[in-house]
């Protein structure tokens, strides 16, 4: 069996090593406006290991709700706080935070396509910048599948 290339094998494979693992899983998210939550949702067994959910698309959501701090959200700032703030909101010992420009136009100073993530690992958070290239609905689908790859990895 070949490794996982579609979102919602990816969200199948994440379901059963949460369930070997005994995690739960939770989600913060921008510029995907819930989609990697909705996959999460959808995976086989969800109620045992998925916490949730926030869509912190607006600014003062991000702030208010999820403690990032005031200025720009297409940040490495922004992703570590999403991350923190909701895995502390949700209970959820693996989450994944998602915040970019998904374009047409720059955002905060950045580019279209320009995505950072952030991943809450059982009290540790890391951040990684992605850059992916094409239109909005393009860049939502590979962060996503981008999303998905990091908690699959985290429980391999």
């Amino acid at each position: 069996m070949g490794a996982p290339d579609t979102a919602s094998e990816l969200a199948a494979e994440v379901s059963a090593a949460a369930q070997r693992e005994e995690v739960t899983v939770g989600t913060a998210e921008s510029l995907t406006g819930g989609r990697i939550s909705c996959l999460l949702a959808a995976a086989p067994s969800a109620s045992q290991w998925y916490r949730g959910g926030i869509v912190a698309y607006s600014r003062e959501v991000k702030y208010g709700l999820l403690g990032v701090p005031v200025g720009p959200v297409v940040s490495q700032d922004s992703a570590r706080a999403m991350a923190t703030g909701a895995a502390r909101l949700l209970g959820a010992d693996l989450l994944v935070a998602v915040t970019g420009s998904g374009g047409p136009d720059p955002q905060d100073g950045h580019d279209p396509g320009t995505v950072w993530f952030g991943l809450f690992d059982r009290g540790t958070v890391t951040t990684e910048p992605q850059h992916f290239s094409g239109g909005p609905e393009a860049v939502v689908a590979r962060t996503t599948v981008r999303a998905l790859e990091m908690l699959a990895q985290c429980l391999r």
